[in-house]
Parts: structure tokens; sequence; C-alpha cells
């Protein structure tokens, strides 16, 4: 599979999908949007790849945000399906019945923040920076970081990061559960790593079901308590559930078949 923006990798069970464009730190545009696409349909019909890390190349910037220069003279109309397509593009993040963690190394603006908050975890260096500057450009966020922003760390700091475009440090990031982990530059594809190798270390059916029932919590219209009743029920005819409890009654580690 070919890509111009992206690179992507496949390292045992985890796919590595790195945003590549250090020379305009990692800015998404058009072309950098079909490649994630494309890589993530890879990734749902891959059955060997278990979970995804995302990052950008280089220690600057994980995403610096949009390619201005791309939508500088865009109209309203397509304004609305530029950020209509992008939220389509990450919510396939966000839907990924495999994990998907950000390795978030230096800045993490507008769109990069945005992608990184469609991921299911999130893991910073030191060094990184986040935040949502769309109101200086007089535009808002477009690709949902209005909503997810909210939901991950509560309406008023939200909104003060959304209406005065300050960035914040990972420490700051750390706090307000904006991410996950903190560690060193170096440390950071390690700690990803570790963790994504202990997420698949579990059975990958009630993984993909546990985040469908946390999806459907913010799914307008989705009764999530029906939902995780649901998911619930249909773990148990799987070969995991089987496999799972096997393994506990007869008190030996367990080696899910994943279905």
């Amino acid at each position: 599979m070919e890509f111009e923006n992206i690179l992507f990798e496949i390292e045992g069970k985890i796919a590595k999908i790195t945003i590549n464009r250090p020379q305009f730190l990692n800015a998404l545009n058009k072309k950098t949007f079909e490649d994630i696409e494309a890589a993530m349909k890879e990734v749902y019909n891959n059955f060997d790849i278990k979970g995804v890390i995302i990052t950008g190349s280089g220690e600057k910037s994980f995403i610096a945000g949009a390619d201005i220069k791309e939508f500088a003279d865009f109209t309203p109309a397509q304004g609305e399906e530029l950020s209509t397509n992008g939220q389509r593009i990450f919510k396939i993040i966000e839907d990924s019945p495999k994990p998907v963690i950000a390795a978030i190394n230096g800045f993490a603006l507008g769109g990069g923040l945005e992608l990184a908050m469609a991921c299911h975890l999130r893991i910073a260096s030191n060094n990184a920076r986040f935040g949502q500057p769309e109101v200086g450009l007089g535009v808002t966020p477009g690709y949902a970081g209005t909503q997810r922003l909210i939901q991950l760390i509560g309406k008023g700091k939200a909104m003060e990061m959304l209406i005065t475009g300050d960035m914040i440090k990972a420490d700051a990031a750390l706090i307000l559960g904006l991410v996950n982990h903190v560690t060193t530059p170096e440390e950071l594809m390690p700690k990803a790593e570790e963790l994504m190798n202990k997420i698949n270390f579990m059975a990958p059916t009630a993984v993909a079901a546990t985040i469908r029932c946390v999806n459907a919590y913010f799914t307008e219209g989705v009764d999530g308590f029906k939902t995780e009743a649901k998911e619930f029920g249909q773990c148990f005819g799987t070969e995991d559930f089987k496999e799972g409890t096997g393994a506990f009654l007869e008190k030996r580690k367990p080696s899910f078949p994943g279905k």
C-alpha cells in the first residue's frame, strides 16, 4: 500500500501510523486525511493487527494543525464540507474496534489535538504542547474539537482553551485528564508500545465491545446502559469468553483467539 504523507508500518500485532510532513510540522491537508482513512481501513480489515499507535514525524510536532493555505479561500459551503469530512475520518479512529493510542511529540494544535482526542488513549512527551488556536484565525475548530475537548476535560477549562486559543503544557494536560501519561521524548514510543502490549494481552472481542460501550455514552440517541447489557451478553457467545473463563478456572494464562 502506497502513502504520500504518512508512514504505515506493522510490527508484530501493532500498526504504526506516522504523519510524515515534518517540513510543515505535520500539518493536515486533504491528501493526509486520505492517507489516514486508507491506513485505518487496513487496520479494520487486517485480523493480525490488534492495535494502532499514531504519532508525528520528528520531535517538534505531532500535528501542528491544518494546512491553512489549502482552505484560505474556501466558501462557507466548502468549509462545512471540509469539517464534515474531517469529522467522519476522525470518527473512524474513535469507532475502531482495535485500540488506538496517540503518541504525542511536540505540538498538538488544532486538527492535531482533534485527531489525538479521537484516539482512545493519549501519551505525551514532556515537550508536548496542546491547544485549539482556531479563534485566532477567525474560525472555530472543525473536526469535533469543541465536542471532544469538553468530554475529556469538562466545560469550564475547555471553554477557556477554545475561546482564548491558549496552549497548555504536557503536565497541565495530564492534570486535566487530556492525556493518560507523560514521558520523556526518548520513552514516548516505548511507553505507547508497553501500554498497547498490555491491552493486546486482553481479549480482543471484549476490548472492542468495551470501546463500543464507552462511545455509546457520548452518542446522541443511544442508551449506553442498554448497549452495555447487549455487549455483555454477546461476549458469552465468543471463543474469547470460553478461553478467558477456562484459563481462570484452570489457573493458567489465557491465549485469546480474538473470536
